[in-house]
């Protein structure tokens, strides 16, 4: 049984097949593809694509994340049920290709030269006239200057009473229709190309190679084959990092559920990687200079790799995608911020780990130090820096600096662009695997507040931004001042000698009663900032005294009070820091500006100090930089046949929009001795070019 389909033509005996090929054939089907495309889309631009599973728990929580992962929300171009959606569009696209284009190629051929007299008068451009030719040589005239103007022209002698009549029939802008099979088949091939260049074939190789995703760690070197993709590969796109000085054959692919390994023809070797810089510190230029050397061969070619601008070997590109740190060693000289820890030095490579362990070496108490990144230049925004917020206990990096450490904070502002210095970013992970991550500059950072101040960023998960403790630097540009005094507000006997010293300066000597009394008070609000259990508080720091005046002071005279506490408190720590330096063997500090904004950030760091999760910080004191280039491999087969449907595209659409197919008819009937001429025009759009053009060709063709 043969079943006519608009154009296409099915020989089958089952209904369900004709029924399933017209829908699939059918336009409807294909916008809803179409749309179904679109919305996924949107969800893999909006959603961030082949994080860790962790990431999606921490930012939506465990229900989302699970849902996510199991409808492969976070590998939205290469699930599954999106690849199924485009083999779909492919099927149905092609079917109505196949659909429709005997139809149009058939309708292109037929100048529809048997219209008939009568059926002229029903279009909406039409006119009759007379002409003094015989009707052959007027339709021959009338043909040849169609044919001169690019129309297409076929004349049809036809017999009438008063003898033989001519048909002059002819069309014009073809290619509008010929827009429509270029337009759908621009969709084929953009979606095959996007096939061929997608994890299709690579998942086929897992499906049907037994091929299967790395989750271990390790050295690449002893991952077994089986999660290795042979050279000759067809085609995939992943990243190969290299540090200077080395060299690397073998690309990471990402997927969802681990890594795969991807084995390439040649071998990168970085010599160099080049950073350039404009004058304000910002970035311009990242280059590598890098040696191909062919596994085949044994051919060595220098190429340089630029953002944009790529090196190919062997129909593989190499793109310039980033860069990272390529083992730089570290020294960090550890910060005791719980005033009982003792200053060490610990080195280590970026990318490497050492065990730290407390002084009673209990393994419940060890941590481990894992050193995360080094970053030489950090380029921030410090217009305004002296804008450091009302409230000095604000250490969230976009609440409390972040107007000064980005222009997006300031919008339209002024832009003050300086380089801040290196910084390094470490983890901490206790005995139960555990961690947070820290991030520490190395050189302290003018803030605007009257002394400079070194950051130290804490964050719990990679999801949220950093937190910065800002600790106020020293006379001599160090944090040793501050560490001192953190240490000796963690002594009782150096408090004790601090209250003796601030009571004896407030005080008249002859009222020995009013010193006794100052000297309480100071030790009661030291020792509760200090956290010491005997004073009756809770906690430590600027809290624990609002607590205990809270409790205990009516809120009539809570004001009040609490300006006295925080006045005695700022002078006993003064004469604390002038201590510390009195038995380091330092001048005293004078009662300068300076002196006092040192001491107004101290007392605020000291309170935020006995909030940081970490008994001490570390703090970079000297680096080796190894700088590392990524690279993004590619070998893309439909890259071309993307390019190709994307022409197929343009001229299609140009077609289908700008180009309007035209038909006109001029029958030319005996009458006396010329010819009587009825005329008609159709367009597929009417516009005012239509009537101006119809217009043009009733003078030309007509005279009147």
């Amino acid at each position: 049984m043969t079943v006519s389909t608009h154009g296409l033509r099915l020989a089958t005996p089952s209904q369900r097949l004709r029924t399933a090929v017209e829908l699939l054939s059918s336009m409807r089907f294909a916008i809803s593809l179409l749309t179904v495309i679109c919305i996924a889309s949107v969800i893999g631009t909006i959603l961030k694509q082949h994080e860790p599973a962790t990431n999606y728990v921490n930012q939506f929580g465990p229900f989302w994340a699970q849902l996510f992962l199991a409808l492969k929300l976070n590998a939205v171009y290469s699930a599954w049920w999106f690849l199924l959606i485009l083999a779909f569009l492919v099927t149905s696209t092609s079917l109505c290709i196949a659909r429709n284009t005997p139809k149009i190629l058939a309708d292109l051929r037929n100048h529809k030269e048997t219209m008939r007299e009568q059926s002229l008068q029903a279009f909406g451009h039409r006119a009759q006239g007379a002409l003094a030719d015989a009707p052959e040589a007027a339709a021959r005239r009338i043909g040849q200057a169609l044919a001169r103007s690019g129309w297409k022209v076929k004349l049809q002698q036809r017999p009438t009473d008063q003898g033989d009549g001519w048909m002059v029939a002819a069309r014009a802008g073809a290619a509008n229709k010929l827009g429509y099979i270029a337009a759908h088949s621009a969709i084929v091939l953009v979606c095959l190309g996007g096939l061929f260049d997608g994890d299709l074939i690579v998942r086929a190789q897992m499906l049907l190679g037994g091929k299967t995703p790395y989750t271990g760690g390790g050295m690449l070197a002893d991952v077994r084959p089986e999660h290795r993709l042979p050279a000759t590969n067809p085609t995939f796109r992943g990243n190969v990092l290299v540090a200077e000085g080395s060299q690397s054959a073998t690309a990471i692919l990402s997927q969802s559920d681990g890594i795969l390994l991807q084995e390439l023809p040649f071998s990168i070797e970085l010599k160099k990687f080049i950073v350039e810089y404009y004058s304000t510190g910002m970035p311009k230029l990242f280059a590598s200079e890098i040696v191909i050397h062919d596994r085949e061969t044994g051919e060595a070619v220098p190429a340089r790799v630029e953002v944009n601008h790529p090196a190919r070997w062997r129909g593989i590109e190499i793109y310039q995608s980033s860069f990272d740190d390529g083992g730089s060693s570290v020294k960090l000289a550890a910060v005791p911020l719980n005033g009982t820890g003792r200053p060490f030095e610990v080195a280590g490579v970026i990318g490497g780990n050492t065990q730290l362990t407390r002084a009673d070496g209990t393994a419940a108490q060890s941590m481990t130090l894992e050193f995360s990144g080094l970053r030489v230049i950090n380029v921030e925004n410090m217009a305004d820096a002296s804008r450091s917020g009302a409230d000095p206990r604000k250490v969230d990096l976009r609440d409390s600096i972040g107007q000064h450490l980005g222009a997006a904070n300031k919008p339209g502002g002024r832009k003050e662009l300086r380089n801040i210095g290196p910084s390094v970013s470490y983890k901490l992970r206790d005995a139960a695997g555990q961690a947070r991550e820290y991030n520490n500059y190395m050189l302290p950072v003018d803030m605007g507040d009257g002394v400079p101040v070194f950051l130290l960023g804490m964050r719990e998960t990679p999801a949220e931004q950093f937190r910065y403790l800002r600790l106020p630097a020293d006379d001599q540009g160090s944090i040793d001042g501050f560490v001192r005094l953190r240490t000796a507000l963690a002594d009782p006997a150096a408090r004790a000698e601090a209250v003796r010293r601030y009571a004896a300066k407030a005080t008249d000597p002859a009222r020995p009663a009013v010193t006794e009394q100052l000297a309480a008070s100071a030790g009661q609000a030291l020792a509760l900032f200090a956290g010491d259990a005997a004073a009756g508080g809770k906690g430590a720091g600027l809290g624990a005294v609002s607590d205990y005046l809270e409790a205990r002071v009516p809120q009539a005279e809570r004001d009040r009070a609490g300006e006295v506490v925080v006045r005695i408190l700022g002078g006993v720590l003064f004469e604390l820091a002038q201590l510390t330096r009195e038995r380091a063997g330092l001048q005293p500090l004078d009662a300068g500006e300076r002196t006092q904004a040192f001491m107004a950030q101290a007392v605020v760091a000291l309170s935020d100090a006995f909030l940081y999760p970490a008994p001490m910080a570390f703090q970079l004191k000297d680096f080796q930089q190894v700088q590392a280039s990524v690279f993004q491999v590619t070998r893309s087969p439909g890259r071309n046949v993307v390019y190709l449907g994307c022409a197929f595209l343009i001229i299609g659409v140009f077609a289908m929009l700008y180009v309007r197919e035209r038909r006109l008819w001029v029958w030319l009937a005996p009458a006396g001795g010329g010819s009587a001429v009825s005329m008609a025009l159709s367009s597929n759009r009417q516009t005012l070019e239509v009537d101006r053009e119809f217009e043009r060709l009733r003078h030309q063709l007509l005279g009147s």
